[in-house]
């Protein structure tokens, strides 16, 4: 009981630490998890969605604080109930986005390693065992160090985690993990792979004799047998999906998603959202965008806001460019900065840059 007590310890606390840290890279990114999470479509508690950047921070601090305080063995009966409860809260989303087939990405580990819903569920219930298991056992659990040294030890770790949340808000990831990172080929990115497309079995209902039959096939029906009641369609399996599936570029003339990407020099701005665009990087725009054009870049704007609202904060910010619409999803992925910037060359990501930092972009 003491080996399999000081394994689950190890591993969980390991486990937590790493999971924490992955998103505290991305904080925004997982506060736009929470976000999905919160709608209307998922859980309904759309009171939170206004908190949900401090939540974010709050959760994936609490994770990283918890694996120390369990790897040091550190006021043990709080740290396994606090693991505890936060499981069974993981392991309840999981569980809902898998059921019901809400969320297509849990945020387990950010961006790093995507899980789809059932493996997140699987991950959650093995770590609930393994709590439970230390919960039950917590007798087991030493403490590797006084109390005043393990004190230190996890103030310092929390302090970083705060200074680390709060460094890549007023910049970017430290680490990026999406597939908008700096020298991404976009156009290869988007490409489909022909030999490994969706599999999908098709079910055909027939009445025989009262008794409902089904035969499953890939396509047509049954040979000899075409007096079927219904025919229905799943998912077998799920083809090769490219990195890149959801970013196109639209204006008034229609999609021009090629001609930018065939720019041999074009600094894209991200404005995602105009209504919650940050009022200091809106002011640095026009500077920025007089200095790209003299370097010899062509300046585009991207923005899922209405064509009302794009007309005037060209106006509000005299904004020397032209916008074009674009899915909010996709620009919140390419760059956490609203606004922020992206540098592309024949479709090649050259740079990227939050708006704190635009001045230091190199053209």
């Amino acid at each position: 009981m003491k080996f399999l007590v000081n394994f689950c310890r190890v591993f969980v606390g390991i486990l937590f630490v790493f999971s924490g840290l992955v998103k505290l890279n991305d904080p925004l990114g997982f506060s736009y998890k929470l976000d999905e999470y919160f709608s209307a479509a998922v859980l309904g508690l759309e009171f939170l969605q206004p908190f949900v950047l401090p939540f974010a921070i709050f959760l994936v601090v609490l994770e990283v604080v918890l694996g120390v305080m369990l790897l040091l063995g550190f006021h043990r009966k709080f740290t396994v109930w606090a693991l505890l409860l936060m499981i069974l809260f993981f392991t309840f989303l999981t569980f809902y986005s898998a059921y019901f087939d809400k969320v297509t990405d849990c945020g387990c580990f950010g961006d790093a390693i995507p899980l789809t819903p059932w493996q997140s569920f699987i991950k959650d219930v093995i770590l609930l065992f393994m709590i439970v298991v230390l919960f039950m056992n917590v007798r087991f659990i030493k403490p590797l160090f006084t109390k005043f040294v393990s004190s230190v030890i996890v103030m310092l770790i929390t302090i970083g985690c705060f200074g680390l949340a709060y460094y890549v808000l007023l910049h970017l990831p430290v680490v990026d993990f999406r597939a908008y990172k700096v020298g991404t080929n976009i156009n290869q990115a988007m490409q489909e792979d022909p030999d490994r497309p969706d599999i999908y079995g098709y079910d055909w209902y027939y009445d025989n004799n009262g008794v409902e039959e089904v035969i499953t096939n890939d396509g047509l029906p049954p040979e000899g047998r075409p007096n079927y009641t219904k025919v229905e369609t799943r998912l077998i399996q799920k083809g090769y999906e490219p990195p890149i599936h959801d970013f196109a570029i639209n204006g008034s003339e229609g999609d021009v998603t090629q001609e930018i990407l065939e720019e041999p020099k074009v600094a894209v701005i991200i404005i995602y959202n105009l209504r919650n665009a940050e009022n200091g990087g809106m002011l640095k725009l026009s500077p920025f965008i007089k200095r790209a054009k003299s370097a010899g870049y062509r300046v585009v704007a991207l923005s899922s806001s209405s064509l009302e609202a794009m007309a005037k904060a060209k106006e509000d910010y005299k904004l020397d460019l032209d916008f074009y619409t674009t899915d909010g999803t996709a620009l919140k992925t390419i760059v956490r900065s609203n606004p922020g910037v992206l540098l592309l060359e024949n479709g090649v990501i050259t740079g990227k840059s939050h708006w704190n930092d635009i001045e230091d972009l190199d053209l």
